[in-house]
């Protein structure tokens, strides 16, 4: 073993055993990384999904997409189907689709412009016309066929997995790239003369590092208890912070698995509905300080029906909001000791992917482990604030009447970079200079789908001149709608193809060590 620098990561589940197998992968041997774990404690696994960063971090891994199908029991997700985020209209319920594919993009034109002249009565949902992805995925069809290589395929994909069964893949690849494991109880953590950490006390013994990784969660044992980051709540912003979740057997084995997170609002929160091969994963998010548990678990019962009484839900409470200063002195924080933004839109894991990837690039072999807190610090609290942005979107545009959605419409409740740019908004979609990349999550068309499936106006008459190509606009929309009757009936069910992954032989295949 090298006696360069030495890496200790406090906590397993996603956040810990992903930090580990990727920096062990990035930095090589001439860096030591152990990871204490206590056995004692569980992993939350709150929101069993992710975005489509994970696959470039799968890749990197060198994990096979066929292994890690199979082992952490994951389906593909395709994008997110909104449900009731607005009053029905009539007898059918509101519902809009965020897919993962960009809208369509043809010789230098855009489809959305054209959209939003269109008639509002009369023309499609927003994903309806500016992506096949609508139609493959409300068909339960795959993004892709067998065989095409390995995370890739003609539409943008994530997945949907078993949180408990992805930290296994995760620790598995992380001890093959050389991590050590240790097993064990944080008991003390002490502190220098310098502020910084000297030393853990634990069960396994008594550890030290140039670099320590605080992955323990909620508690924040070291980032918060310890070095007393002070937590940056936007509890003021968004509102819930409980969440009820179970897990629920298909009626039968061969049900169709949707390929996209369902997320049905209520009236103080939402419930995620993710399909996995053997059981759709389930969660009623709420805010307490519009409906108590008692009220939340009436909810979840009559979203479940007959088959509530076949579940047990388990009960997470959570505060939206992230540390102040995430790197202090030899201590990074990543995953929810970090902080926590609610589950909507799979952006736990995302936050974990940029923060070790940061991590990665940014580490010092040699000089003050330090040097890169401040930077890194800025880019991660400039990263939240705007998922925040994206999130309370979601939010504040219904229309709904109940006191949770009024509240989140008030303007003092929506953040003020985000009413400026819906003032923008409201006379042009949004564009990608409206966004730093080095600090977003999410592409301008991302808030696209949600502002026009939530129903919002972008007012373009004034401009119609701007737009003389209608007609090859028409020519495109009827392009996407060919491609996407052609995909349907091309692609694989979404259950076929995961039950191929699942057994196929396995690869033991790794892409460098």
């Amino acid at each position: 073993m090298s006696d360069g620098r030495r890496i200790v990561i406090v906590g397993g589940g996603t956040a810990g055993w992903l930090t580990a197998a990727y920096l062990a992968k990035a930095l090589g041997q001439s860096v030591r990384i152990t990871l204490l774990e206590s056995p004692e404690i569980g992993i939350i696994g709150v929101g069993e999904g992710t975005f489509p960063t994970i696959r470039d971090t799968l890749r990197f891994l060198g994990i096979d997409e066929g292994s890690f199908v199979r082992d952490a029991s994951a389906t593909f997700k395709q994008g997110v189907r909104f449900t009731d985020w607005q009053p029905a209209t009539g007898d059918q319920p509101h519902s809009y689709f965020h897919p993962f594919e960009p809208p369509f993009h043809a010789e230098g034109t855009s489809l959305v412009p054209y959209w939003l002249l269109q008639d509002e009565e009369a023309r499609p949902p927003f994903a309806e016309a500016v992506t096949i992805q609508n139609r493959v995925a409300e068909a339960k069809r795959a993004p892709k066929q067998p065989g095409e290589g390995d995370f890739a395929g003609p539409l943008n994909y994530a997945f949907h997995f078993d949180a408990v069964r992805l930290a296994s893949v995760l620790a598995a690849r992380a001890r093959e790239l050389g991590v050590e494991h240790l097993s064990g109880r944080l008991q003390e953590v002490v502190i220098g003369d310098d502020g910084r950490i000297a030393r853990l006390d634990t069960d396994a013994g008594d550890l030290t590092a140039d670099l320590f990784i605080d992955c323990t969660g909620f508690r924040a044992e070291l980032i918060g208890r310890a070095l007393g980051s002070p937590f940056h709540s936007i509890k003021n912003q968004l509102f819930t912070d409980r969440a009820l979740t179970c897990k629920l057997p298909y009626d039968r084995p061969d049900a169709p698995i949707e390929s996209y997170t369902v997320a049905t609002a209520h009236q103080a929160g939402w419930i995620w509905d993710i399909g996995l091969p053997g059981a759709r994963g389930i969660g009623c998010v709420y805010a307490s300080g519009y409906v108590d548990d008692e009220r939340a678990a009436e909810i979840l019962a009559e979203y479940l029906g007959a088959a509530a009484g076949e579940v047990t839900p388990r009960r997470l409470s959570f505060e939206a909001g992230w540390r102040e200063r995430p790197w202090i002195g030899n201590c990074v924080a990543v995953g929810l000791a970090a902080g926590f933004l609610e589950p909507l839109e799979s952006t736990g894991v995302v936050l974990i992917e940029a923060a070790i990837g940061m991590i990665a690039e940014l580490f010092p072999h040699h000089g003050p482990v330090d040097l890169p807190a401040r930077r890194f610090n800025a880019l991660m609290t400039a990263r939240y604030a705007n998922i925040v942005n994206f999130l309370k979107l979601h939010y504040c545009l219904s229309r709904r009447p109940e006191p949770f959605w009024r509240d989140n419409a008030d303007p003092a409740s929506i953040p003020e970079s985000l009413r400026e740019l819906l003032e923008q908004w409201r006379f042009r979609p949004p564009s990608r200079f409206d966004f730093l990349l080095d600090v977003e999550s999410f592409a301008f068309f991302n808030y696209q789908y949600i502002l026009y499936g939530m129903g919002f106006r972008t007012d373009l008459s004034a401009g119609r001149a701007d737009f003389p190509d209608m007609a090859e606009a028409q020519r495109l929309f009827a392009r996407v709608r060919s491609f996407g009757e052609r995909a349907t009936r091309d692609l694989p069910s979404h259950r076929s193809l995961v039950e191929q992954f699942a057994a196929a032989p396995v690869s033991r295949a790794r892409t460098g060590s």
